[in-house]
């Protein structure tokens, strides 16, 4: 049977899901793609003949996005820690910061990082950190991951150039300057909240053992960790796929920035060679190559058990790019169901507060259909023809927006199904540590561009 309403639609994948990953314990990937069956199944807005066909191309979509990234990422993981790069880098900030305070500069990189680089990506090169901070300190890793994900995740929804916040800047028409700045403003306290302070809590709640992931065995990465410096890579050399894939995805993000504003030309000599080379799928690739070529070079192995080795990080993650892009294809295929404009139809003639509506509308469509951008787009679009009726300045109705679409990653979110397999995590502690993290971060943001626009409206 087949229903009109997305609601109703969307309360069957809600049960369906979670019936077969959290109670049947069926395999993520396999209850991911009954689950996107089901929903197409159970919505008029797709013929039954299709919705096969509609769940493969979700399935592609996300794929396309995110599986050569992931493969990569997972080469990058793997021979990061196995050359011991990875705790070279970590002796480095724990020199910075002593031992106790080490988790901040895991969180300063993430929240550095993720202002020009998509926050998958930057997971992707700090997981690895992570993993082996909690191997030399045989403690925190809740914390780790917490600090990581929160600084990452905060600077990804409030601070241009990140594309979900200058995508709504653009749409609202504010100027890109007081845009930085306001996202800077709400995102340093937003990440104390939840970061640090959320971090410590969860922190002391439960104790996160190392499990193998990315082709990493947990017996390697407690044995690099006891490794004399002098055994490992230079500082530099352990650095360089962090390095590269920044620096090259950089290029490409403000050029696009200077196009925005009008100071270069598209499609010039400049944006084609940046377009290019700050693919994430290109600027990936070189890492890997650079992060496989120190391991062969610090390793006393031949050439095939080098390969050997790379062939078994990438069936690793190729699972985790299975399961991430039947993630999207859940969430593409509630997204088919019309749920995000039934929303936001629905909320937004309740006369509430344009800065309440702009995060309510936000929120609830992020938690209905996934992704973190559709939310940020569609409340931009909605709330674009009211902004006359605004008391305030602008710029805070993109940091509401911004702070509603980051709210409560679950299920059909793909960036759920990063974090838990790339860090290693079941699903109730990503539930525990990521949907928990970024709900606060959501919560926090509110608040604080509340009170930041009572007290400061600069109108």
């Amino acid at each position: 049977m087949a229903f009109a309403n997305p609601l109703i639609v969307f309360g069957i994948g809600l049960i369906v899901v979670i019936a077969l990953l959290v109670w049947l314990r069926i395999p993520a990937f396999i209850g991911l793609v009954i689950a996107s069956l089901v929903v197409g199944a159970a919505t008029t807005e797709v013929p039954l003949g299709q919705v096969p066909q509609e769940m493969a191309a979700g399935f592609g979509d996300t794929m396309a996005g995110v599986g050569i990234p992931i493969l990569m990422a997972a080469v990058i993981g793997k021979t990061m820690m196995e050359s011991g790069a990875a705790e070279r880098i970590v002796r480095a900030f724990q020199s910075l910061t002593g031992d106790k305070y080490s988790y901040l500069a895991l969180g300063g990189s993430s929240g550095v990082l993720a202002i020009p680089v998509f926050f998958d990506n930057v997971f992707f090169l700090l997981a690895p950190l992570a993993r082996s901070m909690r191997a030399r300190k045989g403690r925190d890793y809740a914390l780790f991951i917490t600090i990581v994900g929160a600084a990452g995740v905060t600077a990804h929804g409030f601070i241009p150039p990140t594309p979900g916040p200058l995508a709504v800047a653009l749409e609202l028409g504010v100027e890109l300057g007081p845009t930085i700045l306001m996202g800077l403003a709400v995102a340093m306290p937003t990440v104390f909240v939840s970061g640090v302070l959320y971090g410590k809590w969860i922190n002391r709640q439960m104790e996160i053992p190392l499990r193998e992931t990315m082709g990493s065995s947990v017996e390697r990465v407690e044995e690099l960790a006891d490794r004399p410096s002098s055994e490992l890579p230079g500082m530099l050399e352990a650095m360089l796929p962090i390095l590269l894939a920044v620096v090259l995805v950089s290029s490409g993000t403000t050029v696009n920035t200077l196009i925005d504003v009008n100071l270069l030309n598209e499609g010039g000599s400049v944006d084609v060679a940046t377009t290019f080379v700050g693919d994430a799928n290109i600027a990936l690739t070189a890492a890997a190559l650079a992060a496989a070529i120190t391991y062969y070079r610090m390793e006393s192995i031949t050439r095939e058990e080098w390969s050997d080795e790379l062939v078994d990080s990438l069936q690793s993650g190729g699972h985790i790019a299975a399961i991430t892009a039947a993630g999207g294809a859940f969430g593409g295929m509630l997204a088919l169901s019309g749920i995000g404009d039934y929303i936001a139809t629905a909320l937004e003639g309740l006369g509430i507060p344009l800065l309440v509506a702009g995060f309510v509308i936000a929120a609830t469509i992020r938690i209905a259909q996934g992704s973190a951008t559709v939310a940020l787009l569609t409340t931009a679009g909605i709330m674009e023809p009211l902004l006359g009726s605004l008391s305030v300045h602008p710029v805070y109705l993109v940091m509401i927006i911004g702070a509603g679409g980051t709210i409560f990653s679950w299920y059909n979110d793909s960036g759920f199904w990063i974090v838990k397999e790339i860090g290693g995590l079941t699903q109730a502690e990503t539930f525990k540590i990521w949907t928990a993290l970024t709900t606060i971060v959501s919560i926090t943001g509110f608040l604080v561009v509340m009170i930041l626009s009572t007290f400061f409206p600069l109108t």
